[in-house]
């Protein structure tokens, strides 16, 4: 039976270049490892997905849906069903000065963002800087290792794997995240560490729409998806204290 559209998946995958083979991103820690990609800041496993939603290129979700649980496959997605053909257009020359004025010495190879819009350092000549907007992908045919572990039923897991691919912050401990679903609403809480995000407001708030976003799109049971920030008050009680230097001075007696 094809997996429903509105289904969430624990899948395991290899995203391979098919011209060299070249593997770019895997849930396999083995894998990344051999192929030099690994991430120390990442957990490796299989991923929840929402088959429905935006969370892979759309071709790579049809292709799902043509699986059960438990099917192995091996699916090649041509470069204008996956990254996009490379653009011409996207590739611009930077006047040298531009880089200066903020202090910054361009290099070949350099990963840069320019309105959002991130982009790398293809060469650096006299005073212009070719920087390279394309997807790093672009232009490439692409081949997927997929294996569909399992289908999941429990919304609160449902929610937690959405968390982990949308909300971005690697020091989260999904083991940490309280998630409380009564009468189509969703409260969501992500614990003390979200207190702390390092990130701009902005880019957390994304993060958060996100999320919100895709649960209730994807889970009938949720209207509405409501982020509750945590704090709690470490400050030492008054009390204990001022026991503190009585203790040391009766040892110093």
């Amino acid at each position: 039976m094809a997996i429903d559209d509105k289904a969430f998946i624990r899948l395991n995958y290899t995203g391979k270049v098919k011209e060299t083979g070249d593997v770019f991103d895997t849930t396999y820690e083995d894998v990344a490892e051999e192929a030099g990609i690994k991430n120390p800041e990442k957990d490796y496993h299989p991923m929840i997905l929402a088959v429905g939603s935006s969370q892979l290129i759309p071709k790579l979700h049809e292709e799902i849906q043509k699986l059960d649980v438990g099917d192995k496959q091996s699916v090649e997605i041509p470069c204008e069903d996956a990254f996009g053909k490379r653009d011409p257009s996207k590739i611009q020359l930077i006047p040298m000065k531009e880089f200066k004025k903020q202090n910054i010495k361009p290099f070949v190879g350099m990963p840069i963002s320019l309105e959002g819009n991130p982009g790398i350092v293809r060469t650096v000549d006299g005073g212009r800087v070719r920087v390279d907007f394309n997807h790093e992908l672009a232009g490439k045919d692409i081949v997927y290792d997929l294996e569909i572990v399992e289908t999941i039923d429990d919304n609160e897991e449902k929610i937690k794997g959405l968390i982990e691919v949308y909300y971005g912050n690697p020091n989260l401990n999904l083991d940490d995240v309280k998630i409380d679903i009564e009468d189509d609403v969703a409260k969501i809480n992500l614990g003390l560490i979200a207190g702390f995000d390092q990130r701009t407001a902005q880019e957390v708030t994304l993060s958060k729409f996100r999320v919100a976003r895709e649960a209730y799109e994807n889970i009938e049971e949720i209207e509405k998806v409501q982020f509750i920030d945590e704090f709690e008050d470490n400050t030492p009680d008054e009390e204990a204290e001022e026991e503190i230097p009585e203790v040391l001075n009766e040892e110093e007696e």
